[in-house]
């Protein structure tokens, strides 16, 4: 792909870590985990009683008691992410073209709890009961809407529904709309707030979460050999990406270059991984050939790494098949070993986290790894404590139900 350069200018996050950046990254460096008991609805009876969730969160200092009541929680999520990144970037959209800045946000469940609410509703009270904001709240494409709306942005507004890959592929679109020159600006990642009981049954009954109840923060525990599933949570990860030119006309402080973008298929089931790793080992082929990083040149990956038996072990084979004998040189961890698996807005925060790993020469750990799993055999999955090296390059992989696999690439911004 040849175009614009596109560079990384301001970052938000919200995790069961923390509401802002500065306090996610010093989480992750400290290996600390976010992983406790359900708090957000009764588990009696399900056989998964922990998540990850965002603990504390009050959305008032960016909504009114009003508007707060109008949107789904993967909502909140975005604006307050948003809204730090925007801060964070400096960028005064009173002073910029508007039709020159759009967003692209993604979400693979949306308002889930929404939708739970209305059903009983129309159940147990009848049809004029159901709430008028049933469709605007449960809808995916509410979040980037709500993002454009709040900045009053005419530029391409999208959201890109993929399962656990949605918001690696906004911010891979959001990346191309700019290379094309349909914007200079673009508000991209991706959000969740699906844990609901409705949302969480379907997961614990397809036997894909963790049942480690009485540990709860050892529960995730990728590429080791005693994984029992993943961890699910919520929250959000957003940046503020900008063509360089205008950026650095603007005296933007810079934090790192979007390089490259990949993606790919499997063409194999619904919900299992290809077992050889191909669709995943292609999209992350295709992100280092856009980048132009060849794989020996490659620092680190933040790994997809959910802490499921196939998953795992299917992302091992597909670095190696990506990556050749330069595999064995790479640094390899999963965070969600700290936050859990954030679904849609996996992509989004671990995008931010890839960022920060290039820009402080700091790789997050893999907490929980004690036993190697055979099946697992990269030589350095950054075992439970973050590590100072140089990162001049970082990959950053999603791999989502259906078969969709997606991967950015991260680099130091050189001039």
């Amino acid at each position: 792909m040849q175009g614009r350069r596109v560079v990384i200018t301001g970052l938000g996050m919200v995790t069961s870590l923390g509401h802002d950046v500065p306090t996610n990254w010093k989480s992750l460096c400290e290996g600390k985990s976010g992983v406790g008991p359900i708090t957000l609805f009764d588990p009696d009876g399900f056989a998964t009683r922990i998540d990850s969730e965002v603990k504390d969160f009050d959305p008032s200092p960016w909504l009114t008691i009003r508007e707060a009541r109008r949107m789904e929680r993967f909502c909140w999520f975005a604006i307050a992410s948003a809204d730090e990144a925007v801060k964070d970037s400096g960028i005064d959209f009173a002073r910029e073209d508007t039709t020159r800045a759009g967003v692209a946000i993604g979400s693979g469940i949306g308002g889930i709890g929404e939708m739970e609410t209305q059903q009983k509703r129309l159940l147990t009270l009848g049809v004029d009961r159901v709430s008028p904001f049933l469709v605007p709240k449960l809808m995916i494409n509410a979040a980037p809407g709500l993002v454009s709306i709040r900045y009053g942005l005419f530029g391409p507004s999208c959201a890109s529904v993929t399962a656990c890959s949605s918001g690696t592929h906004s911010l891979g679109e959001a990346l191309r709309i700019i290379q094309y020159g349909d914007a200079d600006i673009m508000i991209a990642g991706g959000t969740e707030g699906a844990l609901t009981p409705l949302g969480f049954a379907g997961f614990c009954n397809m036997k894909a979460l963790s049942t480690r109840n009485d540990s709860p923060t050892e529960a995730s525990r990728p590429f080791e050999k005693d994984r029992d599933g993943f961890v699910m949570g919520e929250g959000a990860g957003i940046v503020v990406l900008e063509e360089l030119e205008r950026a650095k006309k603007r005296g933007a402080r810079i934090y790192a270059e979007f390089l490259g973008f990949g993606q790919a298929g499997d063409g194999f089931h619904i919900t299992q991984p290809d077992p050889d790793g191909r669709g995943a080992a292609l999209s992350m082929t295709k992100a280092l050939n856009d980048g132009k990083v060849p794989p020996d040149q490659l620092s680190y990956i933040n790994a997809h790494g959910t802490s499921t038996a196939l998953n795992d072990a299917m992302e091992t084979k597909a670095i190696r098949k990506a990556l050749g004998p330069a595999a064995d040189n790479v640094a390899v961890s999963s965070t969600k070993s700290m936050i859990g698996h954030l679904l849609g807005a996996a992509g989004g925060v671990e995008f931010v986290i890839a960022t920060l790993a290039v820009v402080n020469d700091i790789v997050p750990p893999t907490i929980n790894y004690n036993t190697p799993d055979p099946d697992c055999d990269l030589p350095d999955y950054v075992p439970n404590t973050a590590r100072e090296m140089k990162v001049n390059t970082a990959l950053s992989n999603t791999f989502g139900f259906g078969g969709h696999n997606a991967t950015v690439l991260v680099g130091k911004f050189n001039g």
